[in-house]
């Protein structure tokens, strides 16, 4: 099954157009705001509330009551909550690790150590898998295989969701969703897509559907499977049979590719099992998924091979095959093996694995005359009374390390997340206007499935409309409809819409997709650029993307 391209064509309209569903918008907008520290009644308030919650929302609470104590240094009733905090968070930290619950620990244990509380060190890469895969360790060996591409072929599988019957004109037809995967231990788990088997875990779905398995080397045999885990961001989901895998991929290390090396992908492309095809790395760095830049690629694609394996010229899993372009040829993408390395930890623990994010929105900043020379992550919005905005991170800083770990891109934020899970608290060193560098604490919350309709949801209009259309609006009038614009940010839609400073806007209707992964905004515009002549104009954009982190 090759991807739809969901959320891909929402960022890269390769077709030249979006097609909207009208969703006009419900305006029951909630707006936050930050605990005003001056004021007696708010400080008793917040600390009844983070009382309330400390043993429901253990981190958050933390959180929380360390701002306040660093907001109000002295204040013993604050320095009492925190403490409290502290020990709840503790406590239930050496519960979760008796209890072998490593990744939970893992939480709990980074955000004492990010707000400078001493607690037993524990990290992704010291939770070893064997920890998670009774018997069987993954092979992330550096050697070069030496098995037969046949013995290869034979690691692959025909991922199979049967859905049963579907009726079309009064018709019975067969429905199905193929794909590939292949085995990453001994004792039978498969790496595929997360699209490939979305009805196995989708709650919205309520029809019949079962997964199955079917070997190379026995294709005509269904093997039941199970999903253990999947991430429907980064599209990969990880499954598991009873069956002994005949061959045993090793992941290799993706970042040692460049643009021209040669990489064979095997799968089952239209269902014809044992397909192996090859081809060169076409680039390294397409912005198609939301916080990670894929692999193009030029080796054949169909519909089937998604989920399969993109092996370098020693065997090695350098990439996971996602997605091609119908009618397209040659325009491919996989996945890079170190994402996938990043979140299988989390997968072999169960469940969905949904990315966290601290609720704003940026560009990697470089250095002025450098090229390509990166200093960190500018930050452009930041969502009123979110997470950045409580720990004190305004617009114009910028990121320069989170945990000590160095920022140079948003490449490098999206990555650190992947390394974690949310309901957790990071240590943010940025930079201000001032040019000193400052230690904030930020708590990561679920990154939504449409980060820009959380905006909107969230904030005032002309405000929203910076990180989502690109222009910052100033109110003309009171009725929150006519606005001058006071900033066009560069590579926009604004900007490649032709938007000046100062051109007189007026908003006339909003609607959105079915799914809030695109707004749709018509607009009666006065453009310096169209010597201010007057006329209707329609700005679609996404509402996802890897400046949202």
């Amino acid at each position: 099954m090759i991807v739809k391209l969901k959320k891909i064509l929402s960022v890269v309209m390769i077709a030249g157009e979006i097609i909207f569903v009208s969703c006009k918008s419900s305006e029951n907008k909630i707006y936050f705001s930050n605990v005003d520290y001056t004021e007696l009644d708010a400080v008793n308030d917040e600390i009844r509330l983070i009382r309330s919650k400390i043993e429901s929302e253990r981190i958050r609470s933390l959180w929380k009551a360390k701002l306040m104590s660093d907001n109000l240094p002295g204040n013993e009733d604050a320095s009492r909550l925190l403490e409290d905090c502290i020990s709840s968070v503790s406590d239930h930290l050496k519960k979760l690790y008796d209890e072998k619950k490593y990744l939970d620990s893992l939480r709990y244990s980074s955000s004492l150590e990010a707000i400078g509380v001493p607690a037993e060190k524990i990290s992704v890469s010291s939770l070893k898998l064997e920890k998670l895969v009774s018997g069987n360790m993954i092979s992330l060996s550096e050697k070069s295989s030496k098995a037969k591409v046949s013995d290869m072929i034979k690691g692959t599988v025909t991922v199979f969701v049967d859905k049963g019957i579907k009726i079309q004109k009064g018709i019975g037809y067969a429905d199905a969703v193929l794909g590939s995967g292949f085995f990453i231990t001994k004792d039978g788990y498969i790496v595929t897509n997360h699209h490939v088997i979305e009805d196995m875990v989708n709650k919205e779905y309520e029809g019949y559907s079962r997964l199955y398995i079917k070997l190379a080397e026995d294709p005509d045999t269904r093997i039941p499977a199970k999903v253990v885990g999947y991430d429907s961001t980064l599209d990969l989901a990880l499954l598991k049979t009873s069956i002994e895998a005949p061959y045993v991929f090793s992941l290799g290390s993706s970042n040692d590719l460049s643009v021209g090396d040669r990489v064979s992908a095997i799968g089952s492309p239209l269902g014809l099992e044992k397909t192996l095809t090859s081809g060169i790395i076409s680039s390294v760095d397409r912005q198609l998924l939301t916080v990670a830049s894929v692999f193009q690629i030029d080796a054949a694609v169909n519909s089937g091979n998604s989920g399969g394996p993109l092996i370098d010229e020693q065997g090695k899993v350098q990439a996971v095959v996602f997605a091609g372009v119908q009618y397209r040829q040659g325009l491919n993408f996989a996945i890079p093996v170190e994402y996938l390395k990043n979140i299988l930890p989390y997968l072999l623990d169960g469940g969905e694995f949904v990315h966290p994010w601290m609720e704003g929105y940026g560009k990697t900043k470089r250095l002025p005359g450098s090229g390509a020379k990166n200093e960190g992550v500018a930050i452009m919005y930041v969502l009123p009374g979110g997470n950045l905005s409580r720990a004190g991170i305004q617009e114009g800083d910028i990121i320069k390390a989170i945990n000590g770990n160095k920022i140079y891109s948003l490449d490098d934020i999206h990555s650190f997340c992947m390394l974690n899970r949310s309901d957790s608290i990071v240590k943010v060193s940025v930079m201000g206007k001032d040019e000193k560098l400052k230690d904030h604490f930020v708590y990561l919350s679920d990154r939504p499935y449409s980060p820009g309709y959380e905006f909107y949801m969230h904030d005032l209009f002309e405000s929203a409309a910076y990180p989502i259309l690109g222009f910052r609006l100033t109110p003309a009038s009171e009725n929150r409809k006519k606005f001058f614009v006071s900033t066009v940010m560069k590579g926009s839609v604004a900007d490649s819409t032709g938007f000046s400073e100062n051109d007189y806007v007026e908003l006339m209707d909003i609607n959105f997709s079915e799914k809030k992964e695109s707004i749709y905004v018509r607009l009666y515009a006065k453009k310096r650029k169209n010597g201010f002549l007057d006329g209707g104009l329609a700005m679609p954009a996404p509402l996802d993307g890897p400046f949202y982190f």
